[in-house]
Protein backbone atom coordinates (compact mmCIF):
# COMPACT_ATOMS: atom_id res chain seq x y z
CA UNK A 1 0.00 0.00 0.00
CA UNK A 2 1.44 3.37 -1.04
CA UNK A 3 1.31 5.83 1.94
CA UNK A 4 0.38 9.85 1.17
CA UNK A 5 4.77 10.61 1.36
CA UNK A 6 5.44 7.76 -1.10
CA UNK A 7 3.13 9.07 -3.23
CA UNK A 8 4.22 12.12 -3.87
CA UNK A 9 6.61 10.54 -6.52
CA UNK A 10 6.17 11.21 -10.01
CA UNK A 11 3.53 8.78 -11.56
CA UNK A 12 5.38 6.44 -14.97
CA UNK A 13 3.69 7.47 -18.04
CA UNK A 14 2.97 5.41 -20.43
CA UNK A 15 4.36 6.52 -24.58
CA UNK A 16 0.54 6.61 -25.12
CA UNK A 17 0.06 9.59 -21.70
CA UNK A 18 -1.45 7.40 -20.23
CA UNK A 19 -0.55 6.53 -16.45
CA UNK A 20 -1.12 3.04 -16.28
CA UNK A 21 -4.70 2.81 -17.53
CA UNK A 22 -6.85 1.85 -20.28
CA UNK A 23 -7.83 4.64 -23.13
CA UNK A 24 -10.98 5.74 -22.30
CA UNK A 25 -11.33 3.98 -18.96
CA UNK A 26 -10.87 7.35 -17.30
CA UNK A 27 -13.90 8.96 -14.98
CA UNK A 28 -13.33 11.86 -17.02
CA UNK A 29 -14.28 10.86 -20.17
CA UNK A 30 -17.61 11.50 -20.60
CA UNK A 31 -16.59 15.39 -19.15
CA UNK A 32 -13.43 15.71 -21.16
CA UNK A 33 -15.00 18.43 -23.66
CA UNK A 34 -15.97 20.52 -20.73
CA UNK A 35 -12.84 19.64 -18.82
CA UNK A 36 -10.85 20.75 -21.75
CA UNK A 37 -12.77 24.21 -22.66
CA UNK A 38 -12.39 24.82 -18.76
CA UNK A 39 -8.28 23.75 -19.23
CA UNK A 40 -8.36 26.19 -22.54
CA UNK A 41 -9.72 28.90 -20.39
CA UNK A 42 -7.57 29.01 -17.63
CA UNK A 43 -4.24 28.79 -20.69
CA UNK A 44 -5.61 32.35 -21.39
CA UNK A 45 -6.06 33.44 -17.83
CA UNK A 46 -2.55 32.04 -17.46
CA UNK A 47 -1.64 34.21 -20.48
CA UNK A 48 -3.51 37.33 -19.51
CA UNK A 49 -1.63 37.74 -16.02
CA UNK A 50 1.95 36.80 -18.12
CA UNK A 51 0.94 39.68 -20.07
CA UNK A 52 0.23 42.02 -16.40
CA UNK A 53 3.55 40.96 -15.54
CA UNK A 54 5.00 42.01 -18.61
CA UNK A 55 3.23 45.08 -18.94
CA UNK A 56 4.25 45.76 -15.41
CA UNK A 57 0.80 46.15 -14.03
CA UNK A 58 -0.91 46.61 -10.48
CA UNK A 59 0.11 44.16 -8.13
CA UNK A 60 -2.82 43.76 -6.24
CA UNK A 61 -4.56 43.18 -9.80
CA UNK A 62 -2.07 40.36 -10.93
CA UNK A 63 -2.73 38.83 -7.09
CA UNK A 64 -6.30 39.03 -7.74
CA UNK A 65 -5.92 37.49 -11.05
CA UNK A 66 -3.52 34.79 -9.47
CA UNK A 67 -5.84 33.89 -6.96
CA UNK A 68 -8.86 33.09 -9.54
CA UNK A 69 -6.75 31.06 -11.16
CA UNK A 70 -5.49 29.01 -8.28
CA UNK A 71 -8.98 28.63 -7.93
CA UNK A 72 -10.37 27.77 -11.09
CA UNK A 73 -7.54 25.00 -10.98
CA UNK A 74 -8.46 23.38 -7.58
CA UNK A 75 -12.32 23.52 -8.80
CA UNK A 76 -10.95 21.14 -11.87
CA UNK A 77 -9.03 19.22 -9.36
CA UNK A 78 -11.56 18.26 -7.70
CA UNK A 79 -13.98 17.47 -10.21
CA UNK A 80 -11.31 14.97 -11.43
CA UNK A 81 -10.89 13.83 -7.90
CA UNK A 82 -15.28 13.29 -7.79
CA UNK A 83 -14.81 11.76 -11.13
CA UNK A 84 -12.32 9.41 -10.08
CA UNK A 85 -14.05 8.25 -7.21
CA UNK A 86 -17.25 7.32 -9.33
CA UNK A 87 -16.17 5.47 -11.82
CA UNK A 88 -12.40 4.28 -11.10
CA UNK A 89 -12.71 3.72 -6.86
CA UNK A 90 -16.38 2.28 -7.22
CA UNK A 91 -15.38 0.54 -9.80
CA UNK A 92 -12.28 -1.28 -8.11
CA UNK A 93 -13.93 -1.15 -5.20
CA UNK A 94 -16.84 -3.89 -6.96
CA UNK A 95 -13.87 -6.05 -7.82
CA UNK A 96 -12.49 -5.83 -4.70
CA UNK A 97 -8.76 -7.22 -3.85
CA UNK A 98 -5.79 -5.31 -4.03
CA UNK A 99 -7.11 -3.03 -6.63
CA UNK A 100 -9.90 -1.68 -4.45
CA UNK A 101 -7.07 -0.98 -2.00
CA UNK A 102 -4.79 0.70 -4.52
CA UNK A 103 -7.93 2.60 -5.76
CA UNK A 104 -8.58 3.73 -2.59
CA UNK A 105 -5.00 5.19 -1.75
CA UNK A 106 -4.16 6.69 -5.04
CA UNK A 107 -7.29 8.59 -3.71
CA UNK A 108 -6.25 9.46 -0.17
CA UNK A 109 -2.39 10.34 -1.66
CA UNK A 110 -4.33 12.69 -4.59
CA UNK A 111 -6.66 14.55 -1.75
CA UNK A 112 -3.65 15.05 0.68
CA UNK A 113 -1.79 16.36 -1.97
CA UNK A 114 -4.74 18.62 -2.87
CA UNK A 115 -4.97 19.61 0.99
CA UNK A 116 -1.67 21.02 1.10
CA UNK A 117 -1.76 23.38 -2.07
Amino acid sequence: MTTPAESTKSVEVTESGEAGHEAGHHGYMSDKDRYLARLKRIEGQVRGVHRMVDEEKYCIDILTQVSALTSALENVALSLLDDHLKHCVVNAARNGGAESDEKIAEASAAIARLVKS
